[in-house]
């Protein structure tokens, strides 16, 4: 299996989006409750950057395979060295170890874009990035009891942490 990560370019914004969307159904990964438009998603793709807030797309054997950013926590100057990861894989790309190799890719390089703190937002009951993120070594650092209202059913958003 070949993993390739590279700079998201404006024409894969598409693409971006429709992965983004199928996982909105399943209720587990995303609190959007409807499908996105590629339009709304504009400002925040403008604001990644290759030196500061990288969006890659992710390749497995030269087949796109999903994306993973990391954006600004928080949006004040002092915590310019804690990001978000988002880890977004296509169906059929999931459970077969790429968010391994994500997740350890996002560790990686953090430190060379002065990234101090690692954060995953995560539902409570989304046992698989959970156990993902806790096998990196991530620690949960807040809890958020029955924040999200998913269809009537209110969810928990814990918040899991990495220095690096």
């Amino acid at each position: 299996m070949t993993i390739d990560f590279r700079y998201a370019k404006h024409e894969d914004l598409a693409k971006i989006v429709e992965t983004y969307n199928s996982t909105i159904p399943s209720r587990v990964v995303t609190a959007d409750t409807e499908e996105i438009s590629v339009q709304s998603r504009q400002e925040w793709f403008d604001s990644h950057s290759q030196d500061k807030r990288p969006l890659w797309i992710v390749s497995c054997n030269e087949e796109y395979a999903g994306w993973m950013s990391f954006n600004s926590f928080y949006g004040r100057p002092a915590y310019q060295g804690a990001i978000e990861i988002s880890i977004y894989l296509e169906d059929k790309f999931r459970g077969k170890g790429l968010g391994k190799i994500c997740l350890q890719m996002a560790i990686d390089v953090a430190p060379e874009l002065n990234i101090h703190s690692l954060l995953g937002f995560i539902f409570g009951h989304n046992d698989t990035s959970l156990k993902l993120f806790y096998s990196f070594g991530f620690e949960k650092w807040a809890h958020l009891p029955g924040i999200a209202n998913l269809d009537g059913t209110m969810r928990d958003l814990l918040i899991l942490g990495k220095k690096v």
